[in-house]
């Protein structure tokens, strides 16, 4: 293999799973993706539905001071909402770009004293960023420089947009701009996660990182100093993409998913270097979380999307999470996204460390993706949980897979109440979008759902982008704030809540 050909196929891998709501792709760039992105969708109509729409990047970088509020901004929330997603920058051919190839951008509005002060969006800065906006990149680059578009979380003052499978994760400042890469006080070595796990009373920030050219995959715990203090190789076979994992008090719990890396069709210059892997046995797995030998289940394949949280029951391993059936499509069908046979789910395994089974519930049917719980529950027993609902995002992806879509998909934002078996819906017009629901507790707060939620949902009569601040204890009830930008947020992927110290 060449040197010119691994580089390639490194960067393809890389970029695999940039925020994969559903899975990875390739570079995206050459002849291969060309031809695909060409082919024709169902209804004998040719679309991009990921350049589109909802999806469609915007052009500019945007700075608004003291935005127009409908409702109230509760006082207490003091801090930044951030959320993160694909933005290409200068496509070339937009037939040959895939939606999750997009350079990172990062939204964000600024509350402070009941004010909503300031929206920004800005691009994360990698080499290639840099370059196309006509700026001086400083410093060398990083091995597999990337413009990290998966997720944005705050760590000890930080705040860190990350990637997976290569990129080192990009460190901005509290007005969005791009300061350095960051490796955990030069102590990161290798790959690292989009989907890390914070034990807030451990102090301990977890990651389970993949590489398409490792025989195994790494967990990787930073203490309570910001540095790695212990790295965990698990041989794996098939090198297959590990978008997220799951942690509990005992427990990290690893889903080998079959969706491996293809090396032989990167060599030859396809698309994308994952493909779905029948060959692959679908497997979770449990490994002490002070390190030690994994105890696998295998289990009936799904494609698992997002972890909502897990916890420990006794002899039993909970672990709730949002799922694909499967197969898993990772190319798409040449419209410039991903695909699958199905919408996604809200799922649990109760995995018995007795009996050695796994059992599998549906929670919820709903479309609904992008689960998120009261961020202080992570790894211990929760009741409540929020997730979303996007008719955009649903529909672009059955067309990809050539399913003609359902108008009865709606868009809105859900929670669930775990103990009650019962969830409650917030819908939004035809049109309204509604991104990732961030809980955030109020100040001084004892119940666990005790707090707000937050997420940008489109506004379709204004053709911009509205951050909806609802209270989680009255859910269904008026938003407390509509917090009106002057742009529109694309729809993306992950996103947090960064309090002020």
């Amino acid at each position: 293999m060449t040197g010119h050909t691994r580089r390639r196929i490194l960067q393809g891998a890389a970029l695999a799973a940039a925020g994969s709501v559903v899975g990875g792709f390739g570079p995206g760039h050459g002849a291969p993706a060309a031809r695909a992105a060409t082919r024709t969708a169902a209804g004998g109509k040719k679309s991009l539905p990921f350049l589109e729409g909802a999806f469609a990047p915007v052009t500019e970088e945007l700075t608004a001071f003291d935005l127009k509020v409908t409702g109230r901004v509760p006082r207490d929330l003091d801090g930044r909402y951030l959320r993160t997603g694909p933005n290409a920058l200068g496509l070339e051919d937009p037939r040959a770009h895939h939606w999750m190839l997009g350079d990172g951008m990062v939204h964000g509005v600024r509350l402070r004293g009941g004010r909503a002060e300031w929206y920004r969006n800005r691009w994360v800065r990698s080499a290639q960023v840099a370059k196309k906006l006509g700026e001086t990149y400083p410093g060398q680059a990083p091995p597999d420089d990337f413009a990290c578009n998966t997720h944005v979380i705050p760590y000890k003052g930080r705040i860190l947009a990350l990637q997976e499978s290569g990129p080192l994760p990009y460190e901005l400042d509290g007005e969005l701009r791009t300061v350095r890469p960051y490796d955990f006080r030069s102590s990161l070595e290798g790959a690292f996660t989009a989907h890390t796990k914070y034990d807030a009373a451990a102090d301990e920030l977890h990651a389970v990182a993949y590489y398409p050219t490792w025989d195994h995959v790494r967990h990787i715990m930073i203490d309570g100093t910001g540095r790695v203090a212990r790295s965990t190789r698990i041989p794996v076979a098939d090198a297959p993409m590990m978008h997220d994992f799951a942690l509990t008090r005992k427990y990290v719990v690893i889903m080998d998913v079959p969706v491996t890396f293809d090396a032989a069709a990167a060599e030859r210059g396809a698309m994308v270097p994952y493909a779905w892997n029948d060959r692959h046995p679908m497997r979770v797995g449990l490994m002490p979380r002070a390190g030690g030998a994994v105890r696998w289940f295998e289990i009936d394949p799904v494609f698992f999307s997002h972890t909502l949280n897990a916890y420990d029951q006794g002899d039993k391993v909970v672990v709730e999470y949002s799922s694909m059936p499967a197969p898993l499509y990772v190319a798409g069908r040449g419209n410039g996204g991903p695909s699958a046979t199905g919408t996604p789910t809200l799922d649990r395994w109760t995995i018995d460390l007795r009996s050695g089974r796994v059992r599998s519930t549906r929670i919820d049917d709903l479309p609904q993706e992008f689960p998120r719980v009261n961020e202080s529950f992570v790894s211990r027993r929760h009741r409540y949980a929020y997730t979303t609902s996007a008719a955009e995002m649903w529909r672009a992806y059955q067309t990809v897979d050539g399913v003609p879509p359902d108008e009865n998909f709606t868009n809105c934002l859900v929670k669930h109440d775990m103990s009650r078996d019962s969830k409650q819906v917030v819908r939004f017009p035809k049109g309204a979008a509604a991104s990732e629901p961030v809980f955030v507790p109020r100040r001084g707060a004892r119940d666990e759902d005790d707090g707000y939620v937050l997420s940008y949902v489109h506004d379709p009569d204004r053709g911009a982008t509205d951050l909806v601040i609802l209270a989680a204890q009255d859910f269904t009830g008026h938003p407390l704030a509509r917090i009106h930008l002057p742009g529109r947020v694309p729809l993306g992927f992950h996103g947090s809540w960064v309090a002020d110290a």
